[in-house]
């Protein structure tokens, strides 16, 4: 049963304008979130914006590879030798352990986190694509490794030129050094990725990481020790189970790099053709398992 109109409730409500206006600013759309995940991923990977503690290993593992460039240099130097002891490609193959932990412990920081909580650290006002989710990371994670590897080379390239050694020459194999750079922080990279993003768990993450890149490495090197001198190029079509061995296969025989009976290499041009297109089916491929994952996230 209605009130009657004198007893029912006066109406008091009011509005107030507290200033508060509509956006007209430019709108950045999806391109610029996604390049902002992208520079945090980038940092994450190193630990910056992070606690100290998630700086000790990137950090620890930069000075690894960056000191004996130093020392090397210095003590080129100090000998007056007319070039380093050590070719450009050839130092990221003797520090391709190093990179390897590198690669297996932060892949899973970039990927099994934001997969175990369901987010990610960043407020997007207009949401982001899988698609550019995964490009985001999947180029944070190469551009990272690259990062790593090419600190040396250049530690190795301004060193030998401060020491007067021969500019043409230097040059050249710095800019081999950067090919085999680019072919390690991809090739290597796409399938770790692959790996960190099956599991949200970030230990089995490194792990499984860790183990293929070791275990695969490691079947590649004692096949061309126990093959022998004669048989040594049969040996080396091992080297495609392997990343890593792979791309120091691959850059050794396209510039003329290596010596002696354990130098890794495709085998002659064939070799090169296939090795080239084993690299590129392992990116394409990782990356196009990369985004099936995303679909079903």
């Amino acid at each position: 049963m209605p009130l009657p109109p004198e007893t029912r409730p006066v109406d008091t409500g009011v509005i107030h304008d507290i200033g508060y206006r509509g956006y007209t600013g430019p709108r950045l759309g999806r391109s610029y979130a996604t390049r902002a995940l992208f520079t945090q991923s980038l940092r994450a990977a190193y630990g910056l914006g992070r606690s100290g503690k998630s700086k000790v290993l990137p950090m620890l593992v930069l000075g690894v590879v960056t000191v004996p460039a130093l020392i090397m240099v210095a003590l080129s130097v100090v000998m007056k030798r007319d070039e380093l002891p050590i070719e450009y490609p050839g130092y990221l193959s003797m520090l391709s352990l190093v990179i390897s932990v590198f690669l297996a412990s932060q892949a899973p920081v970039l990927l099994s986190r934001d997969l175990r909580y369901q987010t990610v650290p960043l407020y997007f006002s207009r949401p982001i694509t899988r698609t550019d989710y995964v490009r985001a990371k999947f180029g944070a994670m190469v551009c990272a490794q690259l990062l790593l590897m090419a600190a040396p080379l250049l530690v190795l390239y301004v060193g030998a030129l401060l020491g007067g050694m021969d500019f043409a020459h230097n040059t050249g194999h710095f800019l081999y050094g950067l090919c085999a750079a680019v072919l390690y922080a991809v090739v290597p990279t796409s399938v770790a990725v692959v790996i960190a993003a099956a599991t949200p768990r970030r230990g089995f993450g490194v792990a499984a990481i860790m183990g293929y890149l070791t275990v695969s490495a490691a079947l590649g090197a004692i096949a061309v020790g126990i093959s022998g001198p004669s048989r040594t190029d049969t040996a080396q079509w091992m080297s495609l189970i392997s990343p890593t061995d792979l791309v120091e296969s691959l850059v050794n025989e396209l510039f003329g790099l290596g010596y002696g009976l354990d130098r890794r290499h495709a085998p002659g041009g064939l070799g090169v053709l296939v090795f080239a297109l084993v690299a590129v089916a392992m990116v394409v491929g990782s990356y196009r398992l990369l985004l099936r994952r995303y679909r079903h996230v």
